[in-house]
């Protein structure tokens, strides 16, 4: 376990630079989470490290297997100085521990919801998974271990949830792609969804 997040944290300082804070949550019953913040010029990145110390398990399945599935870490990007965004570290913990608390796979294309703001003031209690291997290459691990991915989280409201259940999440991309959607935007409004 402790090999895995050496090598996942060290992929993370390759492609972010060093982190100029971090921060750790333990919640009963799961390994902990730290959640480390990464400054860009005007962009503030926040990366979990904790979640891919252990294969996501199929929810179905008898047993979980405790070496072969799917591993991931969160990446998180906003715009510096607009919103307090640091208090979106507990939230990124949670959504970090689902794998471990309600036996979730999390996989591009699927939504996580907080339940409560994201941070003070945010209109987002909930985001998307988008797909890996972007701003941060996914981190080969020595058979029989899966790779790990670095899975950049997209923030949604409301109305932007309950429209991709119905239309997918390729759709609701696509419908802010065509906006031009400014997604690094931490207090932006809901993309047209008519």
């Amino acid at each position: 376990m402790g090999e895995v997040l050496a090598l996942v944290e060290a992929r993370l300082r390759t492609a972010l630079g060093e982190p100029d804070a971090r921060a750790a949550v333990t919640f009963l019953g799961t390994d902990r989470i730290e959640v480390l913040r990464f400054v860009e010029g005007d962009l503030v990145r926040y990366a979990t490290l904790g979640m891919s110390a252990q294969p996501m398990a199929d929810p179905t399945a008898v047993l979980a297997d405790p070496v072969k599935g799917p591993r991931a870490e969160l990446v998180l990007t906003v715009r510096a100085g607009l919103a307090d965004t640091d208090k979106v570290l507990r939230p990124l913990a949670v959504l970090a521990s689902t794998p471990q608390v309600e036996g979730l796979v999390v996989a591009p294309g699927a939504s996580l919801d907080v339940g409560e703001p994201l941070w003070p003031g945010a209109p987002f209690s909930s985001v998307l998974v988008a797909e890996s291997g972007g701003l941060v290459e996914d981190l080969e691990l020595d058979e029989p271990l899966d790779p790990v991915r670095f899975l950049p989280l997209l923030p949604m409201t409301p109305n932007e949830a309950a429209w991709k259940r119905v239309h997918g999440a390729q759709a609701l991309e696509e419908r802010w792609l065509a906006r031009g959607t400014d997604l690094r935007d931490p207090l932006r409004r809901s993309v047209e969804l008519d």
